[in-house]
């Protein structure tokens, strides 16, 4: 038997109602703030995430899916949804409509990384990236968006962590001191962590090795060598934040897995998942548009990762799980006859919309009732010869059992069916 890849997961009917809940939450959440979703390939030029997240990252070097089309072009199915929003802001020359530009997407992300609970090789994000605009205000917007979201999806035992690492100016002061600190632990550092030693020291915080991550515990923090603007800037988000009365700890450790970030930084996590507790996060980018090939513009976002939240909700709420739509009705027949009757008067119903089903693999009324019943249908009716002439039938509440006659005229019934909902 052929099986899905190691690393992906099938959404069931069971789950598929709750994926749409949070998607649908996510669209309601954005329309409100001004976010107009966008939708873009689910690969890219292979050189646009090597310039774009940054080549001594880890998902970079070790994680994307990257191979040769037939043309001998380089390919890359996108680890990411922030490089790909700022090619197509820049390409559809977006920044030439009233700034800032506010946009959304939910889509799929593919990471070779080792799959577990929470983090699988195919994913999926809801996220959001503002350009345009560098005042603290939009850092708050764009977090205060994030905070309605998780709110509104029920979650609790969230919280809030903000940072922020600085800009080029600090951090070229801000790399020296992390590379003369870890210089003093060259012998202990991973492979991985020695090439970044030249290249990008902040990366070996971001480091999942157990040793490295122990090492980097007492490093020097970014927000100890911010310069005026950078702290100036972090101050006014947090009186921003104060004000909206979104609470928030600030943790200097927060650095994201991703080269683009300046300034602000920040997570959502849950005390739900364990490991695995990011939720959501994002920050600001300076230089991105630019080193893509745009004229300068800053930019602010954030990611959420649905199966996380899934997992979530599905802990917390346990009710959740169970959010499949009920029919409002189920047509039971008696002989052939009443089976073509039925399926006409269920189109009729369908287009009035109404939700209505029956059988399609010849079961014995018996049968069907039992059919009817595990769908949760609420409501039932049997046909046979004497209802077709009559053209009334008893309209039964599955749950009590009461039953009351009804036309089989399709606008009656749909009437009366909404009236019972």
């Amino acid at each position: 038997m052929i099986t899905k890849p190691r690393g992906t997961e099938d959404v069931l009917p069971k789950d598929s109602k709750l994926w749409q809940h949070i998607e649908e939450t996510a669209r309601g959440v954005c329309e409100r703030f001004g976010y107009k979703e966008i939708r873009t390939p689910v690969f890219e030029d292979t050189a646009l995430f090597q310039r774009g997240v940054g080549d001594t990252t880890d998902v970079v070097q070790k994680e994307m899916y990257t191979f040769e089309d037939k043309g001998g072009r380089s390919l890359t199915l996108k680890p990411e949804g922030t490089a790909t929003l700022v090619r197509s802001y820049i390409e559809n020359s977006l920044y030439a409509n009233p700034q800032p530009t506010k946009l959304s997407y939910i889509i799929p992300c593919f990471r070779y990384e080792k799959p577990q609970s929470g983090r699988l090789r195919e994913f999926h994000q809801f996220g959001i990236e503002c350009f345009g605009a560098e005042s603290p205000a939009t850092d708050a917007e764009v977090i205060s968006l994030a905070h309605m979201f998780l709110k509104e999806l029920g979650l609790t035992g969230i919280q809030l962590n903000i940072n922020s690492i600085g800009c080029a100016v600090c951090k070229k002061e801000y790399n020296e001191k992390l590379r003369n600190y870890f210089e003093g632990y060259k012998d202990r550092l991973c492979p991985t962590c020695l090439e970044r030693l030249e290249k990008n020291p902040m990366r070996i915080i971001d480091c999942k090795s157990e040793i490295c991550s122990e090492i980097a515990k007492t490093a020097p923090k970014m927000i100890d060598y911010l310069c005026d603007d950078c702290s100036g800037h972090f101050e006014s988000v947090k009186e921003r934040l104060d004000n909206m009365g979104i609470d928030y700890v600030i943790n200097p450790d927060i650095v994201r897995g991703l080269d683009y970030y300046t300034k602000t930084v920040f997570e959502f996590v849950s005390d739900a998942l364990g490991a695995q507790s990011t939720v959501c996060g994002g920050g600001r980018y300076s230089g991105l548009v630019e080193e893509l090939g745009g004229k300068p513009a800053d930019g602010i976002g954030f990611a959420a990762g649905l199966e996380r939240l899934v997992l979530v909700i599905k802990k917390q709420q346990p009710d959740a799980c169970s959010l499949e739509t009920a029919s409002d009705l189920f047509v039971a027949t008696m002989g052939d006859e009443a089976e073509k009757f039925a399926q006409k008067l269920i189109f009729e119903l369908r287009n009035l919309g109404v939700s209505a089903e029956q059988d399609l693999c010849g079961r014995s009324l018996k049968a069907q009732m039992k059919y009817a019943d595990k769908l949760g249908a609420r409501n039932s009716i049997v046909i046979g010869d004497d209802e077709i002439v009559a053209q009334t039938a008893k309209l039964k509440n599955m749950k009590t059992g009461e039953a009351v006659d009804i036309s089989l005229h399709a606008e009656v019934l749909a009437k009366k069916l909404e009236e019972v909902r």
